[in-house]
C-alpha cells in the first residue's frame, strides 16, 4: 500500500513540474511577439528574412498563389498583426494595401509602418496597347505625392527590378535596426550579403539580354514595368485597368504580335490565362506563365529573364 501511494505522489510531482515549466516558458513565447514582422507580399517577406535571419519571425499577408489585387486577410493573419512590431508595406499603390492597410494599422497602432518603396521613382500603370501608343508628355513616370500609402494609378510591382529591390532591402534594414538596435550589426552583414547577391543578379540579367534587338514582350497583367524600364524592354499589356481586354484591344494585340513576330504571350499564374491563350492561338504561339510574387526572388527572376530572352529570338 505504501508503495502504491509513493507512486501516486511521484506522478503528481512530475505533473506539477511539467505544468510549472510550461507556465514559465509562456513569457519567452510572448517576448518573441515583439520580433514579428508582417509583409504585404511574399517578395517583401523574402527580403525581410534575408536581412533579419533568425532574429525575426516573418509572415506574409497574401499567401502563395493568390493575388494582392483581390485577397482578403484571414482572422488568423489579423491576430498576427496585433502582435507585430513592424509592418512592411510595398507602398506603391498595390490594391491590397489601398483596401486593407488602414484597417490593419488600426488593429495595432504601435507597430512600425515601413514604406519599402521610399526612394524609388514610381511608374504609371500601363493600359491597353492603344493607350500605350498615345502621347505621354511625362514619359509614364508618376510625379504625384508620396505622403501616404494609398497611391493609385501606378504600377505597384516595384520590387521586380533588382535595383529597386536593393533599395527596398535598405529600407527594411533601417527599420529593423531602428526597432531592434541590439541586432544592428547582424542585420547589416545580412543586408550587405543580400545586396551583393542582387547586384550579381542585375549583372546576370543584363548578360542574358545583351545583344537582343527585338526587345518587346506581351504580358497579360501589367506587372513588369520596372523590369522593362531597367533593362530596356517594351511591355505590351493585354489587360486594361484590371479588366479583360475588349474585342478591339484583342485585335490590336494580335495584329501587333504578328507584325512584330512575337510568338510568346506571358501570363501570371495568379490570373486566368484565357485571353492570353486566345491571342496565342491566333498568332500560332504559346502562353508562358511567370509569377511576380515568388518567394525565391533571385531564382525566379533568372527564370523570367530566360523566358523573356527566348521570346525575343
Amino acid at each position: 500500500m505504501f508503495r502504491h501511494y509513493t507512486i501516486i505522489i511521484i506522478i503528481a510531482i512530475v505533473i506539477m513540474v511539467v505544468f510549472t515549466s510550461n507556465c514559465k516558458s509562456s513569457p519567452a513565447v510572448n517576448a518573441q511577439n515583439d520580433h514579428i514582422v508582417i509583409a504585404s507580399v511574399l517578395p517583401l517577406a523574402g527580403f525581410a528574412e534575408k536581412v533579419g535571419g533568425p532574429k525575426i519571425d516573418v509572415f506574409e499577408m497574401v499567401p502563395p498563389g493568390l493575388s494582392p489585387h483581390t485577397y482578403e486577410p484571414s482572422p488568423g493573419q489579423l491576430e498576427k498583426v496585433s502582435n507585430a512590431g513592424i509592418y512592411l508595406s510595398v507602398g506603391s499603390g498595390i490594391e491590397f494595401e489601398i483596401v486593407w492597410l488602414d484597417k490593419i494599422i488600426a488593429i495595432n497602432d504601435k507597430m512600425m509602418l515601413v514604406d519599402c518603396s521610399k526612394g524609388i521613382e514610381l511608374i504609371e500603370a500601363s493600359g491597353s496597347l492603344n493607350d500605350q501608343n498615345s502621347d505621354h508628355d511625362d514619359e509614364g513616370v508618376y510625379n504625384g505625392t508620396r505622403d501616404d500609402h494609398n497611391r493609385r494609378g501606378t504600377d505597384p510591382h516595384v520590387w521586380l527590378s533588382p535595383v529597386n529591390a536593393s533599395i527596398m532591402v535598405e529600407n527594411i534594414y533601417l527599420s529593423l535596426s531602428e526597432l531592434y538596435p541590439e541586432n544592428e550589426s547582424i542585420f547589416y552583414d545580412n543586408k550587405v550579403d543580400f545586396q551583393n547577391d542582387l547586384e550579381m543578379l542585375d549583372m546576370r540579367i543584363r548578360e542574358i539580354l545583351m545583344g537582343k534587338i527585338q526587345r518587346k514582350i506581351i504580358v497579360f497583367h501589367p506587372g513588369w514595368s520596372y523590369f522593362a524600364r531597367e533593362y530596356g524592354l517594351e511591355q505590351i499589356v493585354i489587360e486594361k485597368e484590371g479588366k479583360e481586354p475588349s474585342p478591339g484591344d484583342m485585335v490590336s494585340i494580335i495584329d501587333y504580335a504578328k507584325d512584330s513576330g512575337i510568338k510568346i504571350i506571358f501570363a501570371s499564374p495568379e490570373f486566368s490565362p484565357k485571353s492570353a491563350e486566345v491571342i496565342a492561338d491566333e498568332i500560332g504561339g504559346n502562353v508562358v506563365l511567370i509569377s511576380p510574387l515568388a518567394r525565391d526572388y533571385i531564382e525566379n527572376l533568372i527564370k523570367v529573364t530566360e523566358a523573356f530572352e527566348k521570346s525575343m529570338e
